[in-house]
């Protein structure tokens, strides 16, 4: 078993669930430092019919999109390319 450093959660290594819901936190509890948190309703950590976690971010509006878009913007520009480097538009690392 892991404990998530963040909270007091423990999980079991590779359960997919649990690892989908920890992401899914996270990207929550930004959000809502971002004051983003009422334009991603449909946030949610899942597993699907292989048994790979899914963190749905769901739908939102053009303005939660561009401020989304903003800060990651910005937060390329203070860390640079590298942070954002290893990523293909596939997906794949």
């Amino acid at each position: 078993m892991t404990r998530d450093t963040d909270s007091d959660e423990t999980t079991a290594p590779g359960d997919a669930w649990f690892e989908a819901r920890t992401a899914a936190m996270h990207l929550r509890d930004l959000l809502t430092a971002a004051g983003l948190a009422r334009d991603f309703p449909y946030l949610q950590a899942d597993v699907n019919a292989f048994g790979n976690g899914i963190v749905n971010i769901g739908r939102t509006n053009p303005a939660a999109a561009l401020r989304l878009a903003e800060l990651l913007r910005a937060a390329r520009e203070s860390l640079g390319d590298e942070a954002f480097a290893g990523r293909t538009e596939d997906g794949d690392h």
